[in-house]
């Protein structure tokens, strides 16, 4: 098995964010920097529709949104795409970064036996639990 099941696939958090902004960062469990990007654009995409755009009816329709998308200046468009790209790099690199993290973290199979908390697959197990998260043998079963 080449990627570890608790690594998080980085093209994922690429495609994500690239649909929306904020929404990567919600793949990789980071929800304040989910709603911080979210915001962001959202807040930015608000300030910069005109008035006149908006209708008076206060009717939200497929219409209403294409127009008042039509009406919004290069400036914030601009700005919108580029707030996009940045949003898709930071979780480019978020997700890089937890993956290096969880490999580093993880012995494979095939190596030496490093003497770990856990005596059957000897990979540090977490105290919390009465089994290796690993392997799911008995962590007291093999002292007794």
């Amino acid at each position: 098995m080449g990627r570890q099941r608790s690594g998080k696939r980085t093209w994922l958090a690429v495609a994500l964010a690239l649909l929306y902004p904020g929404a990567g960062h919600l793949y990789l469990r980071e929800g304040l920097r989910a709603l911080l990007w979210f915001g962001l654009v959202f807040a930015t995409t608000l300030l910069s529709i005109p008035t006149s755009a908006i209708p008076d009816s206060g009717e939200l329709s497929i219409e209403t949104i294409t127009a008042a998308s039509q009406a919004l200046p290069t400036a914030a468009s601009v700005a919108i795409v580029v707030l996009s790209v940045l949003s898709t790099i930071d979780a480019y690199r978020l997700a890089r970064q937890r993956n290096g993290r969880v490999d580093a973290a993880t012995t494979p199979a095939d190596e030496p036996d490093t003497g770990g908390d856990c005596p059957h697959c000897g990979r540090e197990a977490d105290t919390e639990f009465e089994f290796c998260q690993w392997c799911g043998e008995p962590l007291d079963a093999a002292g007794s």
